[in-house]
């Protein structure tokens, strides 16, 4: 477990610790050079406001950039930062911001583009309602950028970590055989091709649905009387990350943690981690994430 020296953690467990409180300040106690993955979802730039709080589209550049420069203060040299965004839709107009794009090129004049990540919600409702459903005039938009950005431009990372399992096509090319030759495309398809690696390495493309209505921590939030984080993500998402870019024992920092997945998936996978929110609330409830088989909170 890692503590923030001087301030007080609203729980830890056996690998981690959150904290209650404004996270910029927070990140200023976090020593330089000592994280292996910071991975968040910061609140969105949305025109409407939301009950947890987001900047104007705007203000939102301005608002983040501190942020980033503390972030890139705490990662290891071989450190990452991996951030999730939704997009946005300029007002009263059929037309996509530039604001995700426009984030990015900031970031990148201080962090390194190791690859940009799309996650898929195939379960999304359609949105933006008023010109899916009732215009009928654009697609349901169903992906979120995921921005992996690093350090250095050789970032820890193993694919190896994240391998999925062969498409029956490829299981059959495996037991039969592939004779090396030329596609029509011009690609040659060597001999290694036919070695079994124990699964396919995966697209940057991630297909999570995030239909979780009833787990466990909505019910203890319900039974305790509290409100839970309404915009969390699926815990596939920060494990796919986690495995792929940190060993265990090596830290994991969410400093926008909400209902805190980033931590309870780090503490499955035996990462220490620090979790930041704000909204006492939520992180009252982020604790029920964690019972007596999973890292008992204290």
């Amino acid at each position: 477990m890692t503590l923030l020296h001087g301030v007080e953690p609203a729980y830890t467990t056996r690998w981690g610790a959150a904290y209650c409180g404004d996270a910029f300040a927070l990140l200023q106690q976090v020593p330089a050079d000592s994280v292996a993955l910071v991975l968040t979802s910061p609140p969105f730039a949305l025109r409407r406001q939301k009950q947890y709080g987001n900047p104007a589209p705007e203000e939102y550049l301005e608002w983040f950039w501190p942020f980033a420069c503390e972030i890139y203060r705490v990662l290891h040299p071989q450190g990452s930062f991996v951030l999730e965004l939704g997009g946005a839709w300029n007002r009263h107009s059929p037309t996509r911001s530039l604001l995700p794009y426009r984030l990015l090129l900031r970031l990148c004049e201080r962090f390194y583009l190791a690859q940009e990540c799309y996650w898929y919600n195939p379960s999304r409702l359609p949105t933006p309602a008023e010109w899916v459903t009732i215009h009928r005039c654009r697609l349901k938009d169903a992906v979120n950028f995921v921005w992996w950005l690093s350090k250095s431009d050789r970032p820890k990372a193993d694919n190896r970590q994240v391998l999925q399992p062969y498409s029956p096509s490829m299981q059959r090319l495996l037991r039969r055989g592939y004779k090396p030759e030329k596609r029509p495309s011009q690609h040659e398809i060597s001999a290694h091709f036919r070695r079994d690696n124990g699964g396919a390495i995966p697209p940057n493309i991630l297909v999570i649905p995030n239909t979780r209505s009833n787990d466990p921590y909505l019910k203890r939030c319900k039974a305790m009387g509290l409100s839970p984080h309404p915009a969390r993500f699926p815990e596939d998402l920060p494990d796919f990350f986690i495995r792929l870019l940190t060993d265990p024992g090596d830290l994991v920092l969410d400093p926008f943690a909400g209902s805190n997945v980033t931590g309870y998936v780090a503490e499955q996978l035996r990462r220490r981690w620090l979790s930041f929110e704000i909204n006492p609330t939520y992180v009252a409830g982020s604790r029920y994430r964690f019972d007596a088989s999973k890292g008992k909170a204290a």
